[in-house]
């Protein structure tokens, strides 16, 4: 099945313009199925980039020599996967972040966590 999605988009100067974007699909999709897997396929890519940019500030981030941009991208997604491990707290990711900042032994138990669960996972991973 082929499908175009068109997104209609008035700024705040009042600028008009359209997108169009081209899918290719192997399941027979009506109209309501394919809205609903373009809208779909557009939020996971969203969700991820609102969590990285509002929480991580990654948006103002002028890093761009050689591969430093993809390099600082997976630590911070790195970052972000640990603060997400560590429980002990109840407190937003945001505030973890905050509290790592300021408290060593904080930032400490949060990496101590982090790591541990990733060897679970690799151990899981590569045992015979």
């Amino acid at each position: 099945m082929l499908g175009a999605a068109v997104s209609y988009r008035l700024d705040k100067w009042g600028k008009e313009s359209l997108e169009y974007r081209y899918y290719i699909s192997l399941a027979e999709l009506n109209e309501n199925r394919f809205a609903r897997a373009v809208r779909g396929h557009w939020r996971i890519g969203n969700s991820l980039h609102w969590v990285l940019d509002v929480l991580i500030n990654e948006d103002a981030s002028l890093i761009c020599r050689g591969e430093a941009a993809e390099i600082l991208c997976c630590m911070r997604h790195i970052a972000l996967n640990i603060l997400h491990t560590e429980k002990t707290r109840k407190a937003s990711i945001w505030r973890r972040r905050k509290l790592s900042s300021m408290n060593s032994t904080y930032l400490e138990q949060i990496l101590a966590v982090g790591f541990s669960s990733l060897v679970e996972k690799w151990v899981c991973v590569f045992s015979p």
